[in-house]
């Protein structure tokens, strides 16, 4: 019994011991690190919120706006093309959109109700044109200073142990992403005592990699980076091209690819790109160039230098001036079967080649088009034009001129005053697979068939072409025949109104929705009406437009016949079938093909 009170006194001892022994170990934890206790109020504190904060100038090509985001998806209308934005690569493709022509006023429509994003995450609903330029109109102007710091961003996790001013572990918390730290960031009271765990790791904006080990080298290392980069808080979209191009891939594509053509040339307001239809350039590893049609041979030189979107291009050809220039190298654009070089000065003056192949890793040019059929065609015997459209219908400017290609490029057109001699090639078409290159200089009406002509069909008796003009976007039509007397190929209209029609193959951007229409017989009515019947019947219309190089269809919005909504090109048309192509604003072809039954 009288052990008792001996053993409760050393119990009590060691729990006294031990509980000093815990509180000396967090006031160690909280005192012995002074560089990682993290202040309300800080300025490493503000320079931490500023980092995190949501950067609202990623998505500026659809709002103009850099202080706020729109919450994704979001459906906007471009150029009159509806889209769905659901994610950031969909910007691209608004980009392409704007960019498919040069001339022309693009136009975005954003769909409401929407939801933005705030600097400080706050999420707001927008239900109309009004509410959200009250938010736009708020937000600084292009390239003005603000609050968010661009130029460097944190890895996660960031782990921080939250004490009290008793030295009272509340919890730990693990920041996952900027809109955590931006919250933790906000909510630090004045009594609270953060510590956090280093090191910590941040990227800044040219891929470098910083580590802090303390608070101070924190501090420092945002303090430098706050203003070390463009923050492109600005709606030039098309300033970013060429962020990662270096002088050695633009030399891999130049010299990988042969046989450059002029895609787009504007000097001083003035488009110049007809003036050089036929014109083939090539450009060499040591700094030479040529340039040469089928009867003359230019020589210059070119040279480039800089980096990302500071890559200068400088070319010189003595005897072809419209080039000669110091350009900026602004995009290096690779698809399959086509390559483009953009060149500009100030946003103003352009030059773009293209060239009919894709740059091959090994830095060779490949992707050879087939012009067999073509060439064949064009080179055997006299053709006539026996229509042409330049929004309206000039086929008579051509009356009496018999049209002659030789093997070796020479074109002439010969009439009662006598002959005008051109040029001609093939290279890979914009919205067909081949297209024909036509310069017969500047002689009228001559001069207006420079151009870069998609093939829509070709056969030994009839070329039909089309060119989508890079100004105002409209669409030229071209027909060559055997007969001056021609019509154009065969009546559209009465071979489709005739008889039961199926659709035999349906690609959306190639996706095949054929599956979609089984099952359906098709009737175009003389009226104009078109009757689509599985046991269920679709209305719609159908007409031929442009000497029937057009097939237009409308069902409104009946599923799933609204989606042939649309004026297609004719590829090719005979007894029994129909072809049928069109190529969406967006970049995107669709195919389209009826059997008669």
């Amino acid at each position: 019994m009288k052990t008792t009170p001996k053993l409760f006194i050393a119990f009590m001892f060691s729990m006294t011991l031990l509980t000093i022994s815990c509180r000396k170990e967090e006031s160690v934890l909280i005192e012995a690190q002074p560089d990682q206790v993290l202040e309300a109020n800080s300025n490493v504190a503000s320079l931490l919120q500023r980092t995190a904060m949501n950067d609202g100038s990623n998505d500026n090509i659809v709002d103009n706006a850099s202080c706020f985001n729109i919450d994704l998806p979001v459906t906007v209308a471009v150029n009159g093309l509806e889209i769905i934005v659901d994610s950031e690569e969909d910007f691209d493709t608004i980009e392409d959109i704007f960019d498919e022509f040069d001339d022309d006023d693009d136009s975005l429509q954003i769909m409401f109700p929407i939801t933005i994003v705030l600097n400080d995450f706050t999420q707001v609903t927008i239900n109309n044109t009004d509410e959200f330029e009250n938010f736009s109109n708020d937000c600084n102007g292009e390239n003005e200073i603000d609050e968010d710091i661009e130029c460097v961003d944190i890895e996660y996790p960031v782990t921080a142990s939250v004490f009290n001013s008793n030295n009272e572990l509340i919890e730990t918390i693990n920041i996952m992403n900027d809109e955590d730290l931006y919250g933790f960031v906000d909510d630090l009271d004045e009594d609270d005592i953060v510590n956090i765990a280093f090191p910590i790791t941040m990227v800044l904006s040219d891929g470098t990699q910083m580590t802090a080990s303390n608070l101070d080298e924190l501090e420092n290392i945002l303090d430098n980076a706050k203003d070390d980069c463009d923050e492109d808080d600005d709606n030039d979209f098309n300033d970013d091209d060429c962020d990662n191009c270096t002088t050695d891939e633009l030399s891999d594509v130049l010299v990988g690819c042969t046989d450059w053509t002029v895609d787009k040339l504007e000097r001083n307001d003035n488009d110049l790109e007809d003036m050089y239809v036929g014109y083939q350039f090539n450009f060499m590893a040591d700094g030479t160039l040529s340039a040469s049609t089928s009867s003359d041979s230019f020589s210059g030189t070119w040279e480039s230098s800089g980096t990302g979107n500071s890559i200068s291009v400088l070319v010189n050809i003595p005897n072809l001036t419209d080039f000669n220039a110091n350009w900026n190298l602004h995009e290096i654009n690779q698809n399959s079967g086509e390559t483009k070089v953009d060149l500009r000065i100030d946003g103003e003056d352009r030059l773009r080649f293209e060239s009919n192949c894709t740059e091959s890793n090994d830095g060779t040019g490949n992707g050879n088009i087939d012009d067999t059929a073509l060439v064949q065609a064009l080179t055997t015997g006299d053709w006539y034009v026996t229509y042409y459209f330049d929004d309206f219908d000039e086929t008579t400017d051509f009356d009496g001129y018999v049209f002659n290609y030789a093997s070796d490029g020479i074109a002439t057109a010969t009439n009662s005053n006598g002959t005008t001699n051109g040029s001609w090639s093939t290279s890979s078409g914009d919205e067909t697979p081949l297209e024909l290159n036509l310069n017969f200089g500047t002689v009228l009406p001559l001069d207006e068939l420079a151009e870069d002509w998609d093939v829509l069909e070709v056969t030994s008796d009839i070329i039909r072409l089309k060119d989508i003009s890079g100004g105002d976007g409209s669409t030229d039509f071209l027909t060559f025949e055997r007969s001056p007397n021609g019509t154009g190929g065969v009546d559209l209209g009465s071979i489709v109104s005739d008889g039961i029609w199926t659709v035999s193959s349906y690609l959306d951007n190639g996706i095949d929705e054929t599956i979609d229409y089984n099952g359906y017989n098709l009737t175009f009515n003389t009226d104009g009406t078109v009757v689509a019947d599985n046991g269920t019947t679709i209305n719609g219309t159908w007409s031929v437009q442009n000497a029937g190089n057009k097939f237009v269809l409308d069902f409104g919005t009946s599923m799933p016949f609204d989606e042939f909504n649309d004026d297609w090109d004719v590829i090719s048309v005979s007894d029994t079938q129909l072809q049928l192509q069109d190529v969406s604003g967006s970049g995107g072809t669709d195919t389209l093909i009826f059997n008669k039954q």
